[in-house]
């Protein structure tokens, strides 16, 4: 059986290790002028055409200017614990909830029986004191990061914050006067526009690719608020955190994911535009922590059938799903069935581009939304209220508050167990020690404890405090049931 995954990987970046499929960050810009020549020492692309032939873009200029501001980051860590490709049946349909594929990487066991990470990825300076900007995912579980410049000077690093919903970090290095990036508007760039990835893939550090924009605006499983530029710029394990330049030398993008049947890259790569991830950036420097607004709706896409239905001159808009009671959608007055066609004055296309204009907002501030219902247009008020329904920024190690499974839960609410089809349950929101090793991630939902129903955090505590040294956790993820066991020590 084939399997189709979207691929997260910090493991997998020296050339002698096995390889993993990873995700990387890749530079994009419009299109220019057609040019003879351009200055070596000028930033942008140059463009050559000759009649009856195809358009030539040089991406030198670009890569001798910014590329010493692309960095080489370098990790060592405890890993989570998974299954490698040669313990793994590749028909066994939970292999993919372990989020591992073909090639995954063995990684050699370390003390207490727990798995060393040594791990590279990317990164670009931002400030030119040391302020630099790479993927959550880089640095997840990283307790000594190693920054290596283009001229080969290497500096310890502190991570300032990383946040795993957008899957951006930031990190910092002791030095001055460093080269910095450009950053440009990812709303300005088209698809098939030329963009540029500058990264170290398997190690290969201060490689270059390019290719073009794909698609924007791509939703992508689990990745609610970010709205992803698609390209078909090469990127591999190791391009991970790096940038997305377009024609004049901008960062568009932070290389992020590849979309792989066989774990390495196939043509499909997605980067988190950079005005995500600076909002990100501004708000982790500031504190250390991350603040998205809520609306507290259920919304999907609109097809051509549902626009039909709902008298739509043209295929747009976020279709209202389910209004939790209560919620700021509830008390503005929106309903099931409604269209949402503008927010706050942002068009509304697709229906990702909901979730992304409410969590950058900050929560009690007021907004208008446009809307149609039964074919009349409406103007609702609403007050966003705040994202606390999963912890997605993190500054400092959190374990201390996870007790000894190593999981920081709540209780589902009524809705979520109807949406799920279970009774009880605690959606877990943090991982670490016995409950990381064993491959249990934010999401996922603890349905039992050695066969004993869950229904709330502490009755999870106190089962796993009776323990004797291995549990059982039934959990769902998705539409699967698995139990996981648990070593507790």
């Amino acid at each position: 059986m084939n399997r189709k995954t979207f691929d997260r990987s910090i493991i997998a970046a020296a050339v002698l290790a096995v390889g993993a499929a990873g995700v990387s960050h890749f530079s994009k810009d419009g299109l220019g002028m057609a040019q003879a020549a351009v200055p070596a020492n000028v930033s942008q692309a140059v463009t050559t055409s000759v009649p009856g032939s195809a358009t030539a873009t040089d991406f030198s200029g670009i890569v001798d200017h910014y590329g010493p501001a692309v960095v080489n980051i370098s990790v060592v860590g405890k890993a989570q614990q998974r299954p490698t490709a040669q313990e793994a049946d590749p028909d066994d349909p939970f292999s993919q909830f372990f989020g591992f594929g073909p090639g995954g990487p063995r990684t050699p066991r370390g003390p207490r029986g727990g798995y060393v990470m040594r791990g590279e990825g990317s990164g670009f300076i931002v400030s030119p004191d040391g302020l630099i900007l790479t993927n959550a995912h880089v640095v997840d579980g990283a307790q000594e990061v190693t920054v290596k410049l283009n001229d080969r000077r290497e500096f310890k690093a502190k991570v300032l914050g990383a946040d795993k919903q957008t899957d951006v970090a930031v990190i910092r290095i002791n030095a001055k006067d460093l080269p910095t990036v450009k950053i440009g508007d990812p709303n300005a760039a088209k698809v098939g526009e030329p963009v540029l990835a500058i990264g170290s893939p398997y190690g290969f550090e201060s490689s270059a690719t390019a290719g073009i924009i794909s698609a924007k605006s791509r939703s992508l499983p689990e990745d609610t608020y970010v709205p992803f530029i698609q390209t078909d710029v090469a990127v591999n394990p190791g391009n991970s955190g790096g940038p997305l330049f377009n024609l004049r030398g901008e960062v568009i993008g932070i290389n992020s994911q590849i979309y792989s049947q066989t774990g390495g890259y196939q043509g499909l790569s997605f980067a988190i535009p950079i005005d995500v991830a600076t909002h990100v950036e501004d708000q982790l420097v500031k504190h250390g922590k991350v603040t998205r607004g809520r609306l507290g709706v259920s919304i999907q896409e609109m097809t051509q059938g549902l626009a039909d239905s709902f008298s739509l001159k043209k295929v747009q808009g976020a279709l209202v799903s389910s209004v939790e009671k209560g919620s700021p959608a509830a008390q503005a007055g929106l309903e099931p069935g409604d269209v949402i066609l503008r927010f706050n004055d942002h068009e509304i296309n697709r229906s990702s581009d909901l979730p992304a204009q409410v969590a950058a907002m900050t929560p009690g501030t007021k907004a208008k939304m446009e809307v149609l219902r039964k074919g009349q247009p409406k103007t609702l008020d609403v007050t966003v209220g705040t994202m606390n329904d999963k912890k997605v920024a993190q500054s400092d190690d959190a374990s201390g508050n996870q007790g000894r499974l190593g999981l920081a839960v709540r209780p589902l609410e009524k809705q979520e167990q109807r949406q799920l089809g279970v009774n009880g349950g605690v959606v877990v929101e943090d991982v670490a020690g016995a409950a990381a090793r064993s491959g249990i991630q934010p999401g996922d939902v603890v349905l039992s404890v050695n066969g004993v129903p869950v229904n709330s955090p502490d009755q999870l505590r106190s089962l796993a405090a009776k323990a004797n040294g291995h549990v059982a956790l039934l959990v769902q993820r998705d539409d699967a049931k698995i139990f996981v066991p648990l070593d507790l020590g």
